[in-house]
């Protein structure tokens, strides 16, 4: 009888996931680089060979990890910018919802930023909402044109940065607002946002952090 698929396996699926688990508890402890596949396996209580079976390398491992924890905050951006149809402000919303996903998840944000250091490219699946916002913009006359190549990688350095602050400076609520009002005046302005509406912008959605 042909054995099944990795991916329909279920003593595979058993096998993938204490490995995602452990390496998640890992990474949130260090970076990649730091972490021995030894220690994943001994940790997922597998044998070593397994963690080839299901990942090509350390760096593959870490962005599954990562990829699976920023689709978790892109649905949550999702929701926050439900029936939003301005870019300006999904792009702002998108922001906001990652700073407070840093304040309320610090180990969950730990682990995406280790995981994604690599996926910022413009055609990157996980980049298609910001991708899309930025098109949106320059569409609307609202963006330099070299938004649209640049763009992407821009927005996700400040959406990384705004994070990052959020996990080792751990400010207060309204701390961390107006830090956030700050950094979106500056990146929608950046991508050639007037500077009051991206004033305006950056005032409306901080104050919902």
């Amino acid at each position: 009888m042909a054995s099944l698929p990795l991916q329909s396996n279920p003593r595979a699926a058993r096998t993938r996931a204490a490995m995602l688990a452990a390496g998640f508890e890992l990474l949130a402890e260090r970076p990649i680089d730091a972490i021995a596949i030894d220690e994943v396996v001994a940790r997922a209580g597998v044998a070593k060979g397994s963690f080839f079976n299901h990942f090509s390398d350390k760096p593959g491992f870490a962005h599954a990890i990562g990829a699976t924890v920023r689709a978790e905050l892109e649905a949550l951006v999702g929701l926050a910018n439900a029936g939003v149809g301005d870019p300006a402000i999904r792009l702002a919303g998108g922001m906001r919802v990652a700073v407070g996903f840093a304040l309320d998840h610090r180990d969950r944000a730990i682990v995406m930023l280790r995981g994604l250091e690599l996926s910022t490219g413009l055609h990157h699946e996980l980049n298609r909402g910001i991708r899309a916002d930025i098109e949106g913009l320059v569409a609307a006359g609202l963006a330099r044109e070299e938004a649209r190549t640049s763009g992407v990688r821009y927005w996700l350095g400040l959406c990384n940065m705004a994070m990052l602050n959020a996990i080792e400076r751990r400010p207060s609520r309204p701390e961390a607002a107006e830090r956030l009002r700050e950094m979106l005046v500056l990146g929608l302005a950046g991508l050639g946002v007037p500077g009051e509406q991206a004033g305006m912008v950056a005032r409306l959605v901080s104050a919902q952090l």
